[in-house]
């Protein structure tokens, strides 16, 4: 990493800045805030606070990209409170062991990587639904609730756009995994659950499951029609017409599409000759899409 040391008590600066590059750091230091402002493109800034008569604002704002953090000698109102609320992520109270240091700059490493990261997510997901025009309302839902819809997509959106009307984070999980009980166990109070595959529970944990979701924040998709649970169900209309609105899926998508919504009409042999495939290709798509074919 690329660190800048604005510190008027040189000695210590290079201190820092010895045993920062011994850990493969590159450093530069200056001793004054106007010097300091001149610089740019560090991904951490150690700024002193210890500077008599330097305004912190101009730096902390020139590296509002990067990560500011304060070494103080005390604790105050213009050496931490107010420089914090400009921005700077955290503080250091000198004297400090370097361990202490590199534990507060990989922790905000980690935290702005995973920012931009959910930032990028965010971004994919309302590209990805901006398509999807399902009429159900996400007022006054109740949870749990569980979703039938053969367009997986559909029920997604909607987990989504609830979840962000909540300004809660979705915590996934798919019932295909064998500790998805386990995990459905010990949910955590302050996120919605979004939990699919509900088509792909045996029997004899429906009842298992239907009783760990008591008092949950859960949303349960299925793509199977839902029947005998104490829960509110709700049908999201699946995208019987795709075709007619000019839309290309890919081969993958058709695929799931045609088995889930004809499945039920065609005997295997038909399905699979109309599809192109052999019986036991029909049977590996279900297996991976996790489609359960009624008997």
């Amino acid at each position: 990493m690329k660190i800048l040391i604005i510190e008027n008590e040189v000695y210590l600066a290079q201190s820092i800045a010895t045993k920062l590059g011994e850990l493969g750091h590159n450093c530069e230091m200056c001793t004054s805030t106007k010097d300091a402002i001149r610089g740019q493109n560090y991904d951490v800034v150690l700024l002193s606070t210890n500077i008599n008569g330097q305004d912190f604002n101009p730096v902390i704002e020139t590296f509002k990209h990067s990560i500011v953090i304060l070494m103080v000698s005390y604790i105050s109102n213009d050496t931490v409170s107010k420089p914090l609320a400009a921005g700077a992520k955290d503080y250091i109270l000198k004297p400090f062991m370097i361990e202490e240091l590199i534990r507060k700059i990989d922790h905000y490493q980690d935290y702005e990587k995973l920012k931009k990261r959910n930032e990028a997510y965010e971004k994919y997901l309302e590209y990805n639904f901006s398509s999807v025009e399902h009429k159900q309302s996400i007022e006054n839902i109740e949870l749990p609730l569980f979703i039938s819809s053969s367009f997986q997509k559909y029920s997604d959106a909607f987990a989504y756009e609830y979840a962000k009307s909540q300004d809660l984070p979705i915590h996934f999980i798919s019932l295909s995994s064998s500790k998805a009980l386990a995990e459905i166990e010990n949910l955590p109070q302050n996120s919605i659950a979004y939990i699919i595959d509900y088509q792909a529970l045996k029997k004899a944990d429906k009842q298992k499951f239907c009783t760990l979701l008591e008092g949950k924040k859960a949303i349960i998709s299925s793509s199977d029609k839902i029947e005998d649970v104490a829960f509110r169900v709700i049908e999201i209309e699946s995208e019987k017409n795709v075709f007619d609105k000019g839309e290309i899926l890919p081969i993958e998508d058709y695929v799931k599409f045609i088995v889930l919504n004809y499945q039920d009409k065609y005997p295997d042999t038909e399905l699979s000759k109309k599809l192109g495939i052999s019986r036991k290709s029909l049977w590996e798509k279900r297996k991976k899409y996790d489609i359960i074919k009624k008997k």
